[in-house]
């Protein structure tokens, strides 16, 4: 491999004790390769953390590819749920998924991307919705997943939520399918209500039962039924049959 030119890496690593950075990329592999021009690469680590553990940044990371001086590279590092997840990847990202970022990303566009995976290690904000609408214009998947309940939103018989009105619309014009399965209360909120978010393409729905009643109100809430409108797959857990209320919310089904 001492005369590739081009090479191509997507790699997803678990249960390292360390992060792959860019010191380990030169050492391992670009070492070996003198003639290498081209090297497009997004690779992912999740480490296990605790109190023991040194909680590097995206800085810090960073720092490693000084080596790298031909090529432009990026990171995200966030840590959740025990986990430290790192992200390194060329620039432009040239994959078409991007798994576990958080609230922090770089301000670049990820015109690529059309699955999307976000773990929540902090409390997701309206504003965090609109980076994401911007830097990922053609995102067609989209899951959250978060570890705790936003501190404003502890009581899932409550569905009206601080919203500031002068805040623009989250618009995902190819958003296809949606999971919030596994996301608080909150967030299925964030997506459903037309004034927060439009949603003009959503066919495919995930999220837990309980959540959806709160949110519509039973199935009677106005606010929230033209992001149902076209819903053909409703994916509640542990609901074999739905009830007529369920579709006459969602005509499509």
């Amino acid at each position: 491999m001492s005369h590739l030119k081009e090479l191509t890496l997507y790699l997803s690593i678990e249960n390292r004790a360390v992060f792959v950075d860019g010191t380990h990329l030169y050492n391992k592999i670009l070492i070996h390769m003198p003639q290498l021009r081209t090297f497009t690469f997004y690779i992912r680590t999740e480490i296990d953390v605790d109190n023991s553990v040194h909680w590097l940044s995206s800085n810090d990371i960073q720092q490693t590819f000084n080596k790298l001086q031909w090529q432009q590279v990026a990171c995200i590092v966030n840590y959740s749920c025990g986990t430290g997840i790192c992200h390194v990847f060329s620039l432009p990202f040239s994959f078409d998924r991007l798994d576990y970022i958080g609230n922090t990303f770089p301000h670049i566009t990820f015109n690529r991307v059309t699955f999307l995976k976000v773990l929540d290690s902090v409390h997701l904000k309206h504003e965090f919705f609109i980076r994401i609408a911007r830097a990922f214009p053609m995102l067609k998947e989209f899951m959250v997943l978060n570890c705790r309940s936003p501190l404003w939103f502890l009581d899932n018989k409550t569905i009206q939520l601080p919203y500031n009105q002068s805040h623009s619309i989250v618009e995902f014009p190819h958003l296809t399918s949606l999971n919030v399965r596994r996301a608080d209360v909150y967030y299925v909120e964030q997506f459903l209500h037309a004034a927060k978010t439009y949603l003009p393409r959503l066919t495919k729905l995930e999220v837990d039962y309980t959540s959806l009643v709160t949110v519509t109100d039973n199935f009677t809430r106005d606010a929230t039924r033209a992001n149902c409108a076209k819903v053909k797959w409703l994916i509640l857990e542990d609901i074999l049959v739905h009830s007529s209320d369920v579709h006459l919310y969602f005509p499509s089904l």
